[in-house]
């Protein structure tokens, strides 16, 4: 009984959505479809990104014993706590057309402005924290003494981080991989301050709200929800298996 109101809280706006929603006269507004695509194709090439360059991280916050390490963290637990339209401006100031480093790359020739660049780049600000956060305890809880087993009979770094840590921690890898995907697909504050165009799902949902009101958003909110439901779906089936193989 002590459950029900809190499985109440987290039903009952699914629940409404599906009753409110009018399945009979569902269409998607000029530009929606546009929008799912752009999400889901520059998405892809965010979660790449956040994968080589967080991993790395992840692995040397869990097996590092410096005391940089505490500062590091603070550095990732700040960039999850920072309200994302924050984020956005703090992007604007280091990459925008009059920002240090907006001005460096426009002398090469490379624009992070409101293009495909600028909006995979808010992306992975958006899920580079909270990748690397369950990534590394992915990694602190694969044991030591397996790796230093694989560099006593000889295997390199790079043979042992794919030959041993990565299969001992690649159910937890794809759940960090999920968390980080659901994030970066329904990020709005970044994208909408420092890449507000191509408009992908969730500033789309802004617009379609703002000219045509709430009924005009459901196409594309449960296109948000199917592209997102599937991670606890996922998840709950990785943590079974975890349990399962545990108790073998």
């Amino acid at each position: 009984m002590s459950l029900t109101p809190a499985l109440a809280l987290l039903a009952l706006p699914l629940v409404c959505l599906f009753g409110e929603t009018q399945f009979s006269d569902l269409h998607a507004a000029y530009g929606d479809w546009r929008a799912v695509g752009v999400s889901l194709r520059l998405s892809v090439w965010a979660i790449i990104m956040i994968v080589i360059v967080g991993t790395p991280l992840s692995i040397w916050l869990a097996r590092s014993q410096s005391r940089l390490t505490r500062y590091v963290d603070i550095l990732v637990f700040y960039s999850m706590l920072v309200p994302s339209l924050a984020m956005g401006i703090l992007l604007v100031s280091a990459y925008g057309p009059y920002g240090p480093l907006g001005r460096l790359f426009a002398e090469i020739g490379v624009s992070l402005n409101n293009n495909a660049s600028s909006f995979v780049l808010a992306q992975v600000y958006g899920g580079l924290a909270w990748y690397v956060t369950s990534a590394r305890t992915a990694f602190d809880n694969v044991a030591p003494e397996f790796e230093e087993a694989a560099y006593d009979l000889g295997a390199p770094p790079l043979t042992t981080f794919f030959s041993v840590t990565l299969p001992l921690s690649s159910r937890a890898i794809v759940t960090a991989v999920l968390l980080a995907w659901v994030r970066i697909v329904g990020e709005f504050g970044i994208v909408a301050v420092f890449s507000y165009f191509p408009q992908g799902i969730p500033v789309k949902l802004f617009v379609d709200l703002q000219d045509s009101g709430i009924q005009a958003v459901y196409v594309l909110t449960w296109i948000l929800l199917l592209l997102m439901l599937p991670f606890p779906f996922v998840v709950t089936c990785v943590l079974q298996r975890v349990r399962t193989t545990q108790q073998r």
